[in-house]
């Protein structure tokens, strides 16, 4: 076994490698950027060498930098993580060459299985089922664009070298493909540095099975079960189970045979993942169909670690320093179910956009590690960390184990309720709309899943007006109680010799001006009145949150205050709330019709529109690129194109003008 590592990346995963090494008592090296001097995997390694800018390409993708500080820490093997260098097989034998164990397949394995078309062709020889589809190396558009109509609508356009959801269109018809083609080709070479795509049939219906294997310089080969991950969200993954609901056992042995002999085909050692796309027929039938092999340990790994029981990365670095498998296929069994949840800094109601800035709050729930029958969480941020727009917007990741799906599933829904932040937008609640869909519910699972059940995934509000006015006027009231003094003319209760008092209170909930009442009665009792909405209000501290009674309603609430927000937690959901300071004199600052802002920090990568040209409300006007994805940012109403204010290439602050719209004369 080896004494001493560098792991080659940042966040969860880096995080994630350092507490095996630490369990396994091997020392750690974290690398990190400009961005990442103060983060959590700096600290949690045993020691950590600086290697560039924020920006990937500055830092984390730098691989001989990374070698040679391998290689100045006395460091025996380089764990690439996943992302960046994971599926470089230049890295990879880049770190061979150097003297270095990569804990990774060998750079051939990966270079095999690194081009999607290539790939392809070779599972194709290996009897592995694929999707119909152009996989040749010919890129011109116009062949593309004929072998996509030979194929029929809807097909799917993949960046050849991608992964993670970049670089992938849906096309719904042949006048759509050009524009689907020249995205794809943009974001596959600005994350992989290579514009090859593919073009398959878009199966109907398909859900997203994987299975993990594993092998050994040995010759040994297993396969540790399947897992479904077909919930996503722009290509990419938002929750994953294992194992993958309706999977009969004869299926799962056809499928993990094939994946078996995918890794075969390619002499593979270590972490792997064989990605099939399933098509679910009307008759309850399911075939399945080669899409892609991941040539390292993948985001959703946790969830096969539950229903195993192993520590995957520990079976990474035996295999890596030269031990056979653990155990053989025989051994390996399903116990429980399993599931895990992204949770990313984004804002789903606003299509996914991601955000930034300070985590004020990141409280977490009760939580373990591989242990069965409980919660853990994968993360690599704290309260108080910047969120950058230089990387992946992923904060943590939340898995749940239970003996049954159904237990996991409430397991889940109760873990994500005592999950808060605040500071960042975040796609906690829309988890728990997920969860609570009845798609998800019901394990009616395929990657439509999302759009199919819009109208309660997205713009749902589970707490109320009156529960969040009263949580804000007790919140105050507890504020106030906490300053007072022995001294009667300094008492803020209420207390009168005659008559009552009435006190007033100004909301903002939703864009939309709310007032409520506060009536001190005589025999202490407090009256909240909130539109239509009356009652007494108590409270009371508890040491988790504050138990609210208001208008027959008893809920524990947890309270945050980020300026003039207020962020109100509960078990049904979550909210914001604006508490106005009626003597404050504030300017608020609104956007006007004539001007396009970017909605977060990124790069412009084009605009749609030249100078004078007329649009209309809902028009695409620019491309943007934020956290390694493209966003179109349409205009905000009708008008002329006066000026633009940016070039391509150009790095954008949020909430900077784009371009200047005049009204149409």
């Amino acid at each position: 076994m080896f004494d001493k590592i560098l792991i080659a990346n940042r966040g969860e995963i880096a995080c994630r490698v350092a507490a095996t090494c630490a369990r396994l008592a091997i020392k750690t090296v974290a690398v990190y950027s400009d961005a990442d001097a103060q983060a959590a995997h700096v600290g949690a390694c045993d020691e950590a060498v600086h290697i560039g800018g924020s920006a990937p390409k500055d830092s984390y993708l730098l691989g001989e930098r990374i070698i040679q500080a391998a290689l100045h820490t006395g460091a025996q093997a380089i764990h690439p993580g996943y992302g960046f260098l994971s599926e470089n097989a230049g890295f990879a034998q880049a770190c061979a060459d150097a003297g270095l164990v990569f804990i990774g397949p060998p750079a051939a394995a990966i270079q095999a299985m690194g081009l999607k078309a290539e790939s392809k062709q070779l599972m194709a020889r290996a009897g592995v089922p694929l999707v119909p589809g152009y996989h040749g190396a010919d890129q011109d558009p116009a062949l593309l664009q004929r072998e996509a109509d030979a194929i029929g609508y809807p097909v799917l356009i993949k960046a050849s070298a991608g992964g993670g959801g970049k670089g992938m269109r849906v096309v719904d018809s042949a006048p759509d493909f050009a524009a689907a083609l020249a995205s794809c080709q943009r974001e596959a070479s600005s994350s992989f540095g290579n514009t090859a795509v593919l073009v398959e049939k878009y199966v109907q219906r398909p859900r997203h099975i994987e299975v993990q294997v594993f092998g050994d310089s040995h010759g040994n080969v297993v396969h540790l079960f399947e897992r479904d991950c077909s919930v996503q969200r722009r290509h990419q993954k938002v929750l994953e189970e294992a194992p993958a609901p309706g999977m009969s056992e004869a299926l799962r042995q056809q499928m993990g045979a094939a994946a078996v002999a995918a890794a075969r085909a390619v002499h593979y050692v270590g972490a792997g993942t064989v990605e099939f796309i399933v098509e679910q027929q009307a008759d309850g039938k399911m075939d399945f169909f080669f899409m892609e092999m991941n040539t390292r340990l993948q985001v959703e790994h946790p969830v096969t670690e539950a229903i195993t029981g192993l520590d995957l990365v520990e079976w990474q670095l035996r295999v890596a320093a030269g031990e056979p498998l653990p155990l053989a296929q025989s051994d390996l069994q399903i116990s429980g179910h399993a599931i895990e949840a992204r949770i990313c800094a984004e804002t789903p109601d606003q299509q996914f956009l991601p955000a930034t800035g300070s985590l004020q709050v990141f409280a977490l729930p009760a939580h373990v590690a591989f242990t069965r029958g409980a919660v853990r969480v994968d993360t690599g941020v704290r309260a108080g960390d910047a969120v950058s727009p230089f990387y992946d917007p992923m904060l943590a990741k939340l898995i749940v184990h239970g003996a049954t799906r159904a237990q996991a599933l409430a397991r889940m829904d109760q873990a994500l309720s005592q999950l808060h932040a605040v500071g960042v937008a975040t796609n906690v609640q829309f988890l728990r709309h997920v969860l609570q869909s009845p798609s998800f519910a019901q394990a009616q699972l395929d990657t439509a899943l999302i759009s199919r059940e819009s109208a309660v995934l997205f713009q749902q509000e589970r707490v109320g007006l009156p529960l969040a006015v009263a949580a804000c006027v007790a919140q105050t009231l507890r504020a106030e109680a906490a300053l007072q003094t022995a001294d009667p003319f300094s008492r803020r209760d209420g207390w009168r010799a005659y008559g009552e008092l009435l006190r007033g209170f100004a909301f903002e909930f939703h864009g939309e001006a709310v007032e409520a009442s506060l009536r001190y009665l005589h025999d202490g009792l407090l009256h909240l009145t909130v539109g239509d909405t009356a009652g007494p209000l108590q409270w009371d501290a508890s040491a988790d949150g504050m138990v609210l009674q208001f208008a027959g309603q008893r809920q524990t609430v947890h309270f945050y205050q980020n300026g003039p927000v207020a962020h109100i937690h509960t078990a049904q959901g979550a909210t914001q709330i604006i508490v106005v300071d009626r003597f404050a004199q504030a300017t608020a600052v609104h956007a006007t019709a004539g001007r396009l802002t970017a909605p977060m920090p990124g790069r412009l990568v084009a605009f749609a529109v030249q100078v004078g040209a007329t649009v209309t409300q809902g028009q695409p006007l620019a491309v943007m690129e934020a956290m390694k994805m493209e966003h179109t940012i349409a205009a905000p109403g009708d008008g002329v194109v006066a000026e633009l204010l940016f070039a391509p290439g150009d790095q954008v602050a949020e909430g900077a003008e784009l371009l200047r719209l005049e009204a149409n004369a």
